[in-house]
């Protein structure tokens, strides 16, 4: 079960990047106009993403595993760097293209 914690946490990381870019790259009217809700959602499945790694760090402490502690820590951080800060970017284009539309109409 608890290895599910990385499973999981890859798979929202995905989503948390690939929903803004789908987002950005539709240009379905549908999409469009709920390009917000889908930043929203992009920045969620980031945080929920992130706070799986830590409950699973917390697992290994608890466990007191450390050598497998010392293995992923370097890893994972750089990971959730990257996710983060993609994230936070690709939803900063979102906001800017949503804020175009609004001022275009």
């Amino acid at each position: 079960m608890v290895g599910m914690l990385n499973v999981g946490s890859l798979v929202l990381g995905l989503l948390a990047i690939s929903l803004p870019i789908v987002s950005l790259a539709s240009n379905s009217k549908q999409i469009q106009n709920h390009r917000l809700m889908i930043s929203t959602l992009s920045l969620s499945a980031c945080a929920i993403s992130i706070s799986f790694q830590l409950f699973y760090n917390f697992h290994l402490v608890k466990i007191e595993d450390w050598s497998a502690l010392m293995d992923i820590t370097s890893s994972s951080v750089l990971a959730v760097q990257i996710l983060l800060v993609s994230t936070i970017l690709l939803n900063i284009l979102v906001v800017i293209f949503k804020r175009k539309e609004v001022v275009k109409n």
